[in-house]
């Protein structure tokens, strides 16, 4: 599809005249992304996506526009399945589709299944077979219907998780019956950059060169200040019909950089719908033609990096008397900072560097209201005496079945010692 190369090429709306398919992901929610960089190229608005074709001499034939507006559903009740799960990188998502026999409301009720993990960077060539575990299901908006998206997690054919499934772990977490007890909550503000995809530079931004210094753009509005709000708006939209707990979004600090927030989410559940977020995103991008991002700090120098702030509280948090175990578990994180910051994304320490609101990689802080400390802690919370905490450290690239399981873990079922924890009492009392 067509690059986007500086602001003057921002999104342009375009509307259909008409249209009888109910296809979730409509036109409104779209904008065109042409350029004016080949006469013979056009594009056909519809209910459901722009696809490219060939003009010809009695207009534009488009066959293959009519057939993915195709509603099946009153001749079938076959569904198509997409089976997502996390690659090789521990980033990357890969996905493919199966057809299921009739509509399901449960994972439980579908198959395993399997892909070639050699290539994936999962398996070694000779024995390569890599079982897919259906884990969630959502809602397809880019397929309607009762067709489904299908979080799954990996496992050799022996019934053993592959080092790369992240997921066992946390759920085994998450299952512990005095986790469960606590009704651990996570709400997770997942920020991004949109690049353009030929020069991977961030959207809006002129090629080679910069726009004008951070002030303007965080939740701003308008052609100089905001850049991919379709985008955005898009994924909002297709995440709620998924039925995906997406509670917010907005412009951020850098130009062409976006968060959007998932939760209050409890327990394994907040890492299944993060990804199933993320999943969408990758899918609307590559729509689009631009560039998903979740590197740390995409852009060196004075500008914002992209974290994952994590909001994180327990029942006993949430309580009267709250504030008092939410010191207890800073005191926790604080003894295990090292072992949080080395599974909270690679590459964060070009993001934690004390500036541009982070703390320092190599210093764990806490303060109410504070942006710059290393966990947060509101003023309500402060106030009421209960609320929760956010774990401002880990980046945009981390795991969230990691970050909420260590979360848990430290905070609920790790114990330090009476030593170790006076001396962290001491430390975090003298802000040292």
């Amino acid at each position: 599809m067509a690059q986007i190369l500086a602001p003057s090429a921002q999104w342009q709306m375009r509307m259909t005249k008409s249209s009888t398919d109910a296809n979730p992901l409509t036109s409104k929610m779209w904008s065109s992304v042409v350029l004016k960089q080949n006469k013979r190229l056009a594009v056909k608005s519809s209910a459901k996506f722009r696809v490219f074709a060939l003009q010809s001499d009695s207009g534009t034939v488009n066959r293959v526009e009519q057939l993915l507006n195709l509603d099946v559903t009153p001749y079938t009740d076959k569904i198509i399945a997409e089976y997502i799960w996390i690659g090789g990188s521990g980033i990357d998502m890969r996905s493919k589709s199966r057809t299921i026999s009739k509509p399901v409301k449960h994972a439980s009720e579908l198959p395993k299944w399997n892909y070639d993990g050699s290539s994936t960077g999962q398996a070694p060539g000779e024995d390569s077979e890599v079982i897919l575990y259906p884990q969630a299901i959502f809602k397809d908006p880019f397929r309607g219907g009762n067709n489904i998206l299908v979080i799954c997690d990996a496992y050799t054919p022996a019934g053993e998780p592959i080092p790369s499934n992240k997921r066992h772990k946390a759920a085994q977490i998450f299952s512990d019956s005095k986790v469960v007890s606590e009704v651990p909550w996570f709400g997770i503000e997942q920020e991004y950059t949109l690049l353009q995809q030929n020069v991977k530079w961030p959207l809006g931004w002129p090629v080679g060169g910069y726009p004008g210094p951070q002030g303007p753009y965080y939740c701003g509005a308008g052609a100089d200040k905001s850049f991919g709000r379709d985008i955005s708006d898009a994924h909002y939209k297709a995440c709620l019909y998924a039925g995906i707990n997406i509670s917010g979004t907005n412009g951020e600090v850098m130009p062409g950089q976006w968060e959007f927030q998932v939760g209050p989410s409890v327990g394994i559940e907040a890492g299944d719908h993060i990804w199933c977020a993320r999943y969408i995103l990758e899918r609307i991008t590559e729509q689009a033609g631009v560039v998903l991002s979740l590197d740390p700090k995409p852009i060196e120098g004075d500008w914002n990096g992209a974290g994952c702030h994590t909001n994180y509280s327990t029942l006993s948090m949430r309580e009267e008397g709250g504030f008092e175990v939410i010191k207890k578990a800073i005191l926790n994180l604080s003894l295990r900072h090292k072992e949080h910051i080395s599974a909270y994304g690679e590459g964060n320490e070009r993001r934690l560097t004390g500036k541009h609101e982070t703390a320092s990689i190599d210093k764990f802080s806490w303060g109410v209201a504070n942006r710059g400390a290393s966990i947060r802690v509101g003023r309500d919370t402060e106030k009421q005496g209960k609320g929760y905490l956010e774990d401002r450290r880990p980046a945009s690239n981390m795991d969230p079945y990691v970050v909420t399981g260590l979360l848990a873990e430290t905070t609920i079922l790790w114990e330090p010692t009476l030593e170790a924890e006076a001396l962290a009492a001491q430390k975090l009392a003298l802000n040292v």
